[in-house]
């Protein structure tokens, strides 16, 4: 069955930079968009970055120019490389893909983002 495993996640100081990684297996990794969300503490879950198999990128506003999506098809994983981060990007970060008409949820990752 789809399994997504996501780590990387911490505590980081703003201005600090982060690497969270999704570790996948059930599925054809390559054929799949692939794709970031968050959800903050009493907020909505929401979309973050997506990549295509041709590792065309998109990401939401907030985090445009400070994060960057990418995919490794050899090793199944999907990584998120998170700069400049800022208190408001405090959340539990979350990989997804969708398989089978299904969406597919990791556990999460909690990255903190305090002085």
């Amino acid at each position: 069955q789809v399994q997504l495993v996501e780590s990387g996640g911490g505590l980081v100081q703003p201005g600090g930079s982060l690497r969270l990684s999704c570790a996948t297996s059930g599925f054809t990794f390559s054929s799949y968009i692939m794709q970031w969300f968050r959800q903050a503490p009493g907020k909505e879950r929401e979309f973050v970055a997506t990549i295509t198999p041709r590792e065309i990128t998109n990401y939401a506003d907030s985090v445009k120019g400070r994060f960057s999506i990418s995919r490794d098809n050899a090793r199944n994983t999907v990584s998120l490389q998170m700069n400049s981060l800022k208190p408001e990007d405090t959340a539990v970060y979350y990989c997804s893909v969708v398989n089978s008409g299904m969406r597919h949820w990791g556990k999460g990752t909690l990255v903190t983002v305090s002085s």
